[in-house]
Protein backbone atom coordinates (compact mmCIF):
# COMPACT_ATOMS: atom_id res chain seq x y z
CA UNK A 1 0.00 0.00 0.00
CA UNK A 2 1.82 3.56 -1.07
CA UNK A 3 0.85 6.38 1.30
CA UNK A 4 1.86 9.78 -0.18
CA UNK A 5 2.19 12.87 2.77
CA UNK A 6 2.90 16.43 1.33
CA UNK A 7 4.18 18.88 3.68
CA UNK A 8 5.47 22.49 3.70
CA UNK A 9 2.77 24.50 2.80
CA UNK A 10 1.59 27.65 4.43
CA UNK A 11 0.53 31.55 4.04
CA UNK A 12 3.27 33.79 2.93
CA UNK A 13 3.50 37.13 0.95
CA UNK A 14 3.95 37.88 -3.03
CA UNK A 15 7.48 37.00 -3.77
CA UNK A 16 8.25 35.00 -1.50
CA UNK A 17 9.41 31.18 -1.37
CA UNK A 18 7.95 27.70 -0.14
CA UNK A 19 9.09 24.36 -0.43
CA UNK A 20 6.96 21.30 -0.73
CA UNK A 21 7.75 18.09 -0.14
CA UNK A 22 6.49 14.62 -0.82
CA UNK A 23 7.32 11.41 0.78
CA UNK A 24 6.11 7.76 0.15
CA UNK A 25 6.22 4.86 1.87
CA UNK A 26 5.64 1.52 0.90
CA UNK A 27 6.59 1.82 -2.69
CA UNK A 28 10.01 1.04 -4.94
CA UNK A 29 9.92 5.41 -5.87
CA UNK A 30 12.43 4.85 -8.33
CA UNK A 31 10.62 3.42 -10.50
CA UNK A 32 7.88 6.13 -10.55
CA UNK A 33 7.25 9.25 -12.96
CA UNK A 34 6.00 12.05 -9.99
CA UNK A 35 3.67 14.87 -10.96
CA UNK A 36 2.76 18.05 -8.61
CA UNK A 37 -0.80 19.30 -9.16
CA UNK A 38 -2.77 22.12 -7.46
CA UNK A 39 -6.21 23.12 -7.25
CA UNK A 40 -7.67 26.90 -6.48
CA UNK A 41 -11.22 27.20 -5.23
CA UNK A 42 -13.57 26.79 -8.01
CA UNK A 43 -11.05 25.13 -10.39
CA UNK A 44 -10.07 22.07 -11.92
CA UNK A 45 -7.05 20.23 -10.74
CA UNK A 46 -4.16 20.94 -12.66
CA UNK A 47 -0.79 19.83 -13.57
CA UNK A 48 2.07 22.24 -12.97
CA UNK A 49 5.14 20.07 -12.79
CA UNK A 50 6.43 16.58 -13.58
CA UNK A 51 9.78 14.47 -13.09
CA UNK A 52 10.82 11.20 -15.49
CA UNK A 53 12.36 8.25 -13.59
CA UNK A 54 15.44 9.98 -15.73
CA UNK A 55 15.24 13.07 -14.29
CA UNK A 56 13.35 14.89 -17.08
CA UNK A 57 11.08 17.66 -16.49
CA UNK A 58 8.24 19.27 -17.08
CA UNK A 59 6.14 22.34 -16.40
CA UNK A 60 2.86 24.58 -16.72
CA UNK A 61 3.81 27.63 -18.56
CA UNK A 62 2.03 29.35 -15.51
CA UNK A 63 5.01 28.30 -13.27
CA UNK A 64 7.59 27.41 -15.25
CA UNK A 65 10.51 29.75 -14.63
CA UNK A 66 9.74 29.79 -10.59
CA UNK A 67 8.69 26.23 -9.64
CA UNK A 68 11.49 23.60 -9.88
CA UNK A 69 10.61 20.05 -9.52
CA UNK A 70 13.12 17.15 -7.97
CA UNK A 71 13.29 13.71 -6.69
CA UNK A 72 15.81 12.10 -4.06
CA UNK A 73 15.20 8.13 -4.70
CA UNK A 74 16.94 7.41 -1.83
CA UNK A 75 14.87 8.96 0.80
CA UNK A 76 11.83 8.50 -1.01
CA UNK A 77 10.81 12.04 -1.56
CA UNK A 78 9.83 14.29 -4.44
CA UNK A 79 10.03 18.13 -3.98
CA UNK A 80 8.46 21.39 -5.88
CA UNK A 81 10.51 24.67 -4.73
CA UNK A 82 8.58 27.23 -5.37
CA UNK A 83 9.90 31.06 -6.34
CA UNK A 84 8.53 34.09 -6.37
CA UNK A 85 5.12 33.16 -5.79
CA UNK A 86 1.99 35.21 -6.37
CA UNK A 87 -1.77 35.48 -5.23
CA UNK A 88 -2.56 33.67 -8.23
CA UNK A 89 -0.19 30.39 -6.99
CA UNK A 90 -2.80 29.75 -3.80
CA UNK A 91 -4.38 26.31 -3.96
CA UNK A 92 -3.94 23.52 -2.80
CA UNK A 93 -1.10 21.45 -4.07
CA UNK A 94 -1.12 17.58 -4.30
CA UNK A 95 1.62 15.07 -5.06
CA UNK A 96 1.22 12.06 -7.77
CA UNK A 97 3.18 8.93 -8.39
CA UNK A 98 2.59 7.55 -11.97
CA UNK A 99 4.32 5.76 -14.84
CA UNK A 100 7.11 6.44 -16.61
CA UNK A 101 5.83 6.04 -20.38
CA UNK A 102 9.34 6.25 -22.11
CA UNK A 103 10.32 9.56 -20.08
CA UNK A 104 7.32 11.05 -20.15
CA UNK A 105 4.88 10.97 -16.78
CA UNK A 106 1.34 9.73 -16.98
CA UNK A 107 -0.32 9.97 -13.57
CA UNK A 108 -2.20 7.53 -11.60
CA UNK A 109 -5.34 7.63 -10.40
CA UNK A 110 -4.30 5.55 -7.23
CA UNK A 111 -1.42 7.07 -5.64
CA UNK A 112 -2.10 10.74 -4.15
CA UNK A 113 -1.39 12.35 -1.01
CA UNK A 114 -3.78 14.50 0.79
CA UNK A 115 -2.49 18.07 -0.65
CA UNK A 116 -0.82 20.84 1.35
CA UNK A 117 -2.48 24.89 1.68
CA UNK A 118 -0.70 27.29 0.11
CA UNK A 119 -1.89 30.54 0.24
CA UNK A 120 -0.08 33.77 -1.26
CA UNK A 121 -1.13 37.06 0.38
CA UNK A 122 -0.21 40.14 1.68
Amino acid sequence: QVQLVESGGGLVQPGESLRLSCVASGSIFAIYALGWYRQAPGKQRELIASISTGGSTNYADSVKGRFTISRDNAKNTMYLQMNSLKPEDTAVYYCNLGTDYSGTYSPSERYWGQGTQVTVSS
